[in-house]
């Protein structure tokens, strides 16, 4: 019997839940046996807000670490998570379906951002939804806010309570059963999400790629090529604008079905799908914003489209730069 796959995950609840949703999924399309090999990373043992622990990355290098030292076979992130630098020797094997990426708040008393009384007290660690809270609520008090999903659900639902609110993403409420906490999620022209937001990278060693391997197998049928191409788009306009977690920067990529125009009874043609792209960039304090849109039509090949949807978000941040997003948003480019 061949050795079990050894799947690296951060020791978090939610990092464990996903992991596992991850690593079940594997089994069941033919990879074998797994187990779970809990990896140390350093935004679990530093304190502080993200801003200062190194923003982007800070989850992601012991895990990576692992995979090249051989600890573990397969590493799942949280997408949004990695360095838009790519890894040398590693690769992302599956992108599976994407969770939906909306932000959520999680309020006393079943509150909406819009029934908020005025100047109530709203917690998140993200410069990214402090910058679009402020900007649809200006008398909103962001306090800035650290720790695990129950940490911070209790800050504004626990028995002792200091927040009127907190913004969580719905992708990670989903995976740990915990919807019922969400009293309103908001849309995306409310509150862009983060690029890559509710999709997992599925990273391994390179040369597990076209290995013929029951691993490999298992992978490409895990992967959503709908979910990598929209992950590709967000994370390229990113990079791009060579922002990161710090950056109150949104994206949001999505597939929408389009008839062709030379379609006819006697020339019948399947409808295709067409990339569309969302980002904005805002002041940190929500006064300003910038908001483009753009879409490009997918061939069905998936090198062709994958080269597509990173031109999209390299043109859209382009757009977004001519327009001052650098220095209206406090970024690098």
């Amino acid at each position: 019997m061949p050795p079990p796959v050894r799947v690296g995950t951060r020791a978090s609840q939610l990092a464990l839940t996903q992991t596992g949703h991850v690593a079940d999924a594997l089994t069941r399309l033919g990879a074998g046996a797994h187990e779970l090999v809990r990896i140390r990373t350093e935004g679990d043992r530093l304190t502080g807000s993200l801003t200062t622990l190194g923003g982007t990355g800070v989850f992601v290098t012991a895990l990576r670490d692992a995979l090249l030292a051989d600890r573990c076979d397969v590493a799942v992130h949280s997408f949004k998570d990695l360095p838009t630098a790519a890894a040398d020797g590693l690769v992302i094997a599956a992108v599976p379906p994407r969770e939906d990426p909306r932000d959520a708040l999680c309020a006393r008393d079943g509150l909406t951002l819009a029934t908020l009384p005025e100047g109530a007290t709203v917690g998140t660690g993200s410069p990214r939804r402090a910058a679009q809270l402020l900007a649809a609520r200006p008398d909103l008090r962001v306090v800035d806010i650290r720790g695990n999903v129950d940490t911070r659900l209790a800050r504004a639902l626990g028995a002792e309570a200091d927040l009127d609110a907190v913004v969580l993403a719905r992708a990670g409420l989903a995976r740990l059963g915990r919807l019922d906490a969400i009293s309103d999620t908001l849309p995306t022209d409310v509150m862009t999400p983060a690029p890559a937001q509710g999709a997992l990278a599925v990273e391994v060693r390179a040369e597990v790629i076209g290995s013929g391997s029951p691993l490999a197998l298992a992978l490409a049928l895990l992967d959503d090529p709908a979910s990598r191409l929209a992950a590709f788009a967000e994370r390229a306009l990113l990079a791009r604008l060579e922002a990161g977690c710090a950056a109150p920067v949104g994206a949001y990529a999505h597939l929408d079905p389009v008839q062709p125009t030379d379609a006819s009874p006697q020339h019948p043609e399947a409808a295709r799908s067409a990339l569309s792209l969302t980002a904005v960039a805002l002041r940190p304090d929500g006064t300003e914003r910038l908001r483009h849109s753009d879409d490009v039509p997918l061939t069905g090949d998936p090198v062709i489209d994958a080269a597509e949807a990173t031109a999209l978000g390299e043109r859209l941040a382009a757009d977004l730069l001519a327009d001052g997003a650098a220095e209206l948003a406090g970024l690098s480019a």
